[in-house]
């Protein structure tokens, strides 16, 4: 960050790789950022994805969902829309936006999980009610396709969803 001394990226990898190889959770998010974003590292999408992949199975909701858009791309591992729902769906329940608003679009499209505009509504209504404002644009434009019914439907998982998961 170059707080209190110079910023030095090459440096900082070489600190987080300790770090990250003690397991440390927060320090494998940013090898994988690192080397997804080619930041003091090249850019290796497929390094990025294995130090993403550490991190997630450890519940890092940032990592699961840059993994998840990892294989939803098919960058540094096969493209592989079924387990990018999966990791975008852990990172989701936690309550990222960006990962909800991605696992909304999933559901509106039927990429990895079943065509469901009721739970893509929910997932864009959640992701918008924390200022995403792409997932309230996708959201605003899916009502157009969907019932009185199942709007209120979505509307009321989108409810029920916060209840569980007071933030």
């Amino acid at each position: 960050m170059g707080i209190g001394v110079q910023q030095d990226f090459v440096e900082s990898v070489k600190w987080y790789r300790k770090a990250a190889n003690q397991g440390h959770i927060d320090a494998q998010l940013t090898l994988g950022l690192r080397y997804e974003h080619g930041d003091g590292v090249p850019q290796d999408y497929e390094i990025a994805a294995r130090w993403y992949f550490k991190a997630a199975e450890q519940g890092q909701d940032e990592a699961q969902s840059n993994l998840g858009s990892l294989y939803s791309q098919g960058k540094g591992v096969p493209q592989d829309y079924v387990e990018a729902a999966r990791w975008m769906g852990k990172s989701a329940e936690q309550g990222r936006a960006r990962a909800q608003a991605l696992l909304g679009s999933m559901y509106l499209d039927g990429n990895g999980v079943p065509q469901d505009h009721v739970l893509g509504h929910m997932w864009l209504n959640l992701a918008a009610a924390q200022g995403t404002k792409e997932a309230a644009d996708l959201r605003d434009a899916l009502v157009k396709l969907m019932t009185p019914a199942d709007i209120s439907k979505a509307q009321r998982m989108a409810r029920e969803w916060l209840e569980a998961h007071p933030q």
